[in-house]
């Protein structure tokens, strides 16, 4: 059986304000009703594989869990890298893990990013790859390119391999090229798009890494092996892990390998690098326009809108990109989405919040809604899934007032322990020790009023945390 190894760990802001440093866009429900993360998950489900390893930030371990839970695929599989270090660590750490128990799987690495519309042919392409793979081939899936796009990388293709050309031999990876290059790229017919989604065995891929680059290597079996792990999370050591080098599968094994090769992909695949390519993808109505959420239009062509909760009025427009999320509009010409990165880097230098969280900020046990944030007082509406339990802690500079709005609540204030339901209230003082907890089977829904001296998050003195959060 297959192993599915999915890369979550971007951070990328070019689908902001929808994505964030928090919530990348790889957790967000753009395409379909399932985030990008569990539409990649899915898309497997008819295939031969094994419970699927997920690779991702360890800011983002809770989301991940979540997204996996909701959809079941949630069983001691995500491997937390507590910094980025690029594609060749990230493989290398899920094939470490992968042959710890004597085993050699193939591993079927994705990026988590990805749309594709034609799943029958991405699953008749993985067929192709494995008897390559079984045969100690690397391989990468080449995407059939459908016009000169300068926002790719492009592999080369060489001879023929297989009794039906199944695949080719690897000529050359070539970095993004201008628009003259890409053109004749096109022309020659011998160039796919890099897809960054490879098929090898775990230590075929490792026999070869540690014959091109043994630092990267040896800095992820000692960062791997050095880390106790907890039930969901397989972790990293984060020390050793820092000092292993920066650099992609292309350049540590795959643009030196005599064992790589290219299996053709057509299925309507996108990175949906950006708005306008997510445009592209969507369905659009008669004005070619794509369309999420509460929106009206009249004389309004070829746009892209999508709003979370506030309806969007669009009159006499054309050719843009409308995102309207709880906390930031962004309005840009669709020729010019690239230049979001301009918006980013204006948050950063200025240390706005918006660039790295959404006004919803997820934790392991729900998520919270800042819906007021003055310097004396805050606001929120909390959301805590069944089971869920905030740790048991206490803080030095605020005083906390609880709302309950729809559930159960057990809270625990100092010695006291008691239930609330809808309309109650309770007080938590400075410095008390309190806790709460949703024992019931629906989502427990309050309000939180914040009140002190200093409000911020990093006021609080966990006692006891069953996220491991100490």
């Amino acid at each position: 059986m297959l192993l599915p190894v999915i890369m979550a760990g971007g951070t990328g802001s070019r689908l902001w304000p929808m994505s964030r440093e928090l919530y990348p866009k790889q957790f967000l429900r753009l395409h379909s009703t399932h985030s990008m993360l569990q539409e990649t998950l899915l898309r497997l489900d008819d295939l031969n594989v094994r419970e699927p390893v997920v690779i991702c930030n360890e800011e983002h371990r809770f989301l991940v869990a979540e997204q996996l839970r909701e959809i079941q695929k949630l069983s001691n599989n995500i491997i937390l890298e507590p910094v980025g270090r690029n594609t060749a660590p990230a493989i290398a750490l899920a094939a470490l893990n992968a042959i710890k128990d004597s085993d050699d799987p193939i591993m079927l690495v994705l990026a988590a990013d990805h749309v594709i519309n034609n799943v029958e042919e991405f699953h008749n392409a993985i067929a192709k790859a494995i008897p390559f793979a079984s045969a100690d081939k690397l391989v990468t899936f080449g995407i059939v390119p459908t016009g000169a796009e300068i926002g790719y990388g492009y592999i080369q293709r060489g001879e023929h391999i297989g009794t039906n050309n199944e695949g080719y031999e690897v000529q050359c990876f070539v970095e993004k090229p201008n628009k003259e290059t890409a053109e004749q790229y096109i022309a020659s017919g011998d160039y796919y798009w890099n897809s960054g989604m490879f098929m090898f065995r775990a230590k075929k891929y490792l026999q070869e890494l540690e014959k091109f680059r043994p630092d990267i290597l040896e800095a992820c079996e000692q960062a791997l092996t050095s880390q106790p792990n907890s039930s969901d999370f397989i972790s990293i050591n984060k020390d050793i892990f820092s000092s292993c080098p920066d650099e992609s599968i292309d350049y540590a094994v795959m643009e030196k390998t005599n064992d790589g090769m290219v299996v053709p992909l057509d299925a309507g695949w996108s990175d949906v690098g950006s708005w306008s390519a997510l445009w592209e993808v969507n369905n659009k109505d008669n004005d070619d326009n794509a369309i999420t959420g509460d929106v009206f239009l009249h004389n309004t062509n070829n746009c892209y809108i999508n709003t979370d909760e506030k309806l969007i009025a669009a009159v006499g427009v054309e050719n843009l990109v409308i995102v309207s999320t709880k906390d930031a509009v962004l309005v840009i010409d669709k020729t010019q989405v690239q230049d979001v990165k301009r918006v980013v880097e204006y948050l950063k230098a200025n240390e706005r919040s918006e660039y790295r969280h959404h006004r919803d900020i997820y934790r392991p046990w729900g998520r919270c809604d800042a819906v007021v944030a003055e310097k004396r007082f805050n606001v929120n509406r909390v959301t805590v899934i069944p089971g869920g339990t905030f740790s048991l802690q206490m803080h030095h500079h605020r005083a906390e007032h609880w709302i309950i709005l729809a559930g159960t609540a057990k809270v625990t204030i100092g010695d006291k322990t008691f239930l609330l339901t809808e309309n109650q209230s309770t007080f938590i003082p400075i410095g008390s020790i309190h806790m709460l907890e949703n024992p019931g089977k629906i989502p427990l829904e309050l309000l939180e009023v914040r009140s002190g001296s200093y409000l911020g998050n990093d006021d609080v003195v966990r006692i006891q945390d069953q996220y491991g959060r100490n």
